[in-house]
């Protein structure tokens, strides 16, 4: 099977999809935190506005621009985002990050939609893009003070 092949592949119709539907596109007003963060090699930037309340996301907003996997990537985030708590968050950044890395195991609930992108986790110069939107909510719960682990 040729690269391009393998490229064809990586760009399923279902990572399409998600990054067609992004959710929660509409900056907040008065987020506990925003964050932006930008992809150095491939320029993607994802800025993320969160609210909290009693230790779970109870707002969201997200500002992608970022390639198709970095989209997708948002769009499943954004998807299982409220609700979530701090540490759910920083385990779900860690275990894409494994399964991108090291062909770990699927990103624990809620964020095991993220399994749709393992395909990806040979294409190391797209991994930054598919982990900036968890990255920059990382961020978000240390400013907060949610998490001490970002």
């Amino acid at each position: 099977m040729s690269a391009e092949t393998d490229l064809v592949k990586l760009y399923s119709d279902k990572i399409l999809a998600l990054a067609t539907n992004i959710p929660h596109q509409t900056r907040l007003d008065a987020p506990d935190a925003s964050v932006k963060r930008r992809a150095p090699l491939c320029g993607s930037t994802v800025t993320v506005d969160v609210v909290m309340q009693d230790g779970r996301v109870a707002g969201y907003g997200q500002d992608v621009k970022a390639c198709a996997l970095g989209q997708a990537a948002a769009a499943i985030v954004g998807q299982a985002v409220i609700g979530a708590t701090a540490d759910q968050i920083i385990a779900g950044r860690d275990g894409l990050k494994a399964m991108l890395k090291e062909d770990g195991p699927t990103p624990p609930a809620p964020f095991d939609g993220l399994e749709v992108l393992r395909p990806a986790k040979d294409y190391k110069n797209r991994h930054a893009s598919i982990l900036l939107t968890l990255d920059a909510l990382s961020e978000a719960m240390e400013k907060i003070g949610q998490s001490s682990c970002a």
